[in-house]
């Protein structure tokens, strides 16, 4: 179980750790460690919020700081696919086509732009975000990595190759019982915590996995690894912008 926690942080994020074998035995159980890459996620966004405050940085500072955090922990190995996707996407090419595009490593305009943007609604989403809101961004971070393993493991797969579909034929069958523990404790902490905040994150969640699920389908035939990716950025987006909702509804009451 240690080495599958090691090889999920070293697959998922940028964090040290010792070199372990990559064999299938030690596959098995990877994903099952997929929330906890976000819970540390959150738990250094949290710190950084806090820290910037106590010393009296600027709202821009905070921003940016809070903007790349994620992104420099995971390596950017999920906004990756997130404009491997987009590229597809707005080709307007046939499946096949879209397919071999998402496995261009060259990055085309589509891919820069929807980066860019991104990355500059992100930036003003935390503006909105308060002391209140931090802690539910972190939780976020945990959500989304929780509902993209489950799609890894139960969604249906655009081709037998890859990383989604070899992930997927190496884990454990009881990984999805897992993930699905990871998601009712989240779920569960979010609503004690806050039901109008919490219930806002898990609203986000549900309805970018949804849209994730439908797209996925009908453009692809299914879903890859950087559709995973995909999915990940945009339901980390989605629970910004859910809270900041909240937060300005509370701050115009």
């Amino acid at each position: 179980m240690l080495k599958a926690m090691m090889i999920a942080f070293s697959t998922y994020s940028r964090i040290p750790m010792p070199q372990i074998g990559w064999e299938k035995e030690n596959m098995r159980y990877t994903l099952c460690f997929f929330p906890l890459v976000g819970a540390v996620t959150g738990l250094c966004s949290v710190l950084a919020f806090w820290l910037l405050l106590r010393l009296g940085a600027g709202s821009g500072t905070i921003c940016a700081v809070l903007t790349a955090l994620p992104i420099l922990i995971n390596g950017g190995i999920h906004m990756d696919g997130f404009m491997d996707t987009m590229d597809a996407k707005r080709s307007y090419k046939s499946r096949e086509e879209k397919l071999r595009i998402l496995k261009d490593p060259h990055a085309g305009a589509f891919a820069i732009l929807s980066c860019g943007l991104y990355l500059l609604v992100s930036f003003g989403l935390f503006g909105e975000i308060t002391e209140k809101e931090i802690g539910y961004v972190a939780a976020g971070y945990i959500l989304s990595r929780t509902l993209s393993g489950l799609s890894v493991v139960t969604l249906r797969k655009a081709r037998t190759d890859g990383m989604a579909a070899g992930t997927a034929d190496a884990a454990w069958p009881g990984v999805k019982w897992v993930l699905a523990v990871w998601l009712a404790a989240a779920g569960g902490i979010l609503l004690y915590l806050d039901p109008i905040r919490g219930g806002a994150v898990l609203l986000a969640g549900a309805l970018c996995f949804w849209h994730y699920r439908r797209m996925a389908y009908r453009t692809f035939g299914g879903i890859t690894g950087d559709l995973a990716g995909y999915f990940l950025q945009v339901c980390e987006l989605a629970v910004l912008c859910a809270l900041a909702a909240v937060s300005l509804a509370v701050k115009g009451s």
